[in-house]
């Protein structure tokens, strides 16, 4: 029986009904427009910092959505040594948030150049600079070898696991990859398209031990990156994924069991990235405010410490802001976390929040 949609005879001559979602590829080409023009109207400085916060973003969500929760900080500081830019109070990264890194900025910023299998290969051994999955020692710059039986999805308890999804054997990955990447470079659909497509294909060849999810979702990056004919990412598709997280697996299950007709995901692919297009606006707030922040006090006399958790606030503070993590991430005493904290309350920057609990919590004053 032929269950899923890599056993059909036609495989992998996909088709889709253009009627299905016209109006939806009108909408993002709208918003695409749209958010691309607000980007060229900010200076260099904001245009990078809106960069340095989507692709941070994209890079941390893309993790969270295969479990792995990467630091933030880590991520920030990271993308922003290898792309060059200054960025106060940069903290160390370790090799597995750089190969994270180093992957998604070598598909957005260098999106124009041709995939290749060792492209590829490299993208997954950054991934995994062990060469293990967890405590698991796995193939890592080659194709998955199966030696362990079929590649599965699957879900459940041990001994009561549930198969979604089962990738084509091992033994015909070289023939699939070749189509696929050949396909992949070549210049012969909306691009838009192409990213869905390409999302979908990929995914369900699942050429690797682990990593697949990472690399499909940095190849709809790069995709989407050639349709906006810039490597200036504003939007991230992995979040918007991770926020529609249980329906992305339901509707990719369905098409991965259907007919090789593959409109439903599609327009699933499609009305994701109008929502991912959508959220950019209180990214692109959020990044104005700290650019508008510091012109307003480029006069005010601020200190080291007192700029460094600044802008930690200004970057999206997770939880409250009291005086012990104060002096904590300014590696300073209490004593003097208190002086910062009351001189930045004085010149109006911090407010104290309404008592919420045993100790008092500060926050940036948004005027």
């Amino acid at each position: 029986m032929r269950l899923y949609i890599h056993q059909r005879e036609a495989w992998p001559e996909f088709t889709w009904n253009s009627e299905d979602f016209l109006d939806l590829l009108s909408e993002v080409r709208h918003l695409q427009g749209k958010l691309l023009g607000k980007m060229e109207v900010l200076g260099f400085e904001i245009r990078n910092e809106a960069l340095l916060e989507t692709l941070t973003l994209d890079v941390i969500k893309s993790s969270e959505i295969e479990g792995e929760m990467l630091h933030r900080e880590q991520v920030r500081s990271s993308i922003a040594r290898k792309l060059g830019m200054d960025l106060a109070g940069a903290v160390p990264s370790d090799r597995f948030v750089d190969g994270v890194v180093e992957m998604m900025l070598d598909a957005t910023q260098n999106c124009f150049a041709p995939l290749s299998d060792q492209r590829l290969f490299d993208w997954h051994a950054a991934l995994f600079p062990t060469g293990r999955s967890g405590m698991y020692k796995i193939t890592v710059g080659a194709w998955r070898k199966d030696s362990a039986g079929p590649m599965q999805v699957v879900s459940g308890a041990m001994g009561a696991e549930k198969v979604h999804y089962q990738a084509p054997d091992a033994a015909g990955l070289e023939l699939e990859m070749q189509r696929f990447i050949a396909w992949f470079n070549q210049k012969s659909m909306d691009p838009v398209i192409k990213a869905a497509v390409a999302h979908f294909w990929f995914v369900t060849i699942h050429p690797f031990e682990d990593g697949n999810g990472r690399i499909t979702r940095a190849l709809t990056d790069m995709l989407l990156a050639r349709a906006d004919k810039s490597s200036q990412r504003c939007y991230s598709m992995s979040a918007q994924i991770l926020a529609m997280r249980k329906q992305y697996y339901e509707v990719l299950e369905h098409a991965q069991k259907g007919d090789l007709n593959i409109s439903p995901w599609i327009v699933w692919f499609l009305d994701c990235l109008i929502q991912a297009l959508k959220s950019t606006e209180s990214t692109l707030t959020n990044v104005l405010f700290k650019a508008e922040f510091w012109q307003k006090h480029i006069h005010t006399k601020i200190n080291e410490r007192q700029r460094k958790l600044l802008n930690k606030l200004l970057d999206g503070f997770e939880g409250t802001l009291t005086t012990s993590k104060w002096a904590k991430i300014a590696k300073c005493s209490k004593d003097s976390a208190v002086r910062d904290i009351n001189d930045l309350m004085e010149k109006g920057i911090l407010y104290k929040e309404a008592a919420g609990g045993r100790s008092t919590n500060y926050a940036l004053t948004r005027e």
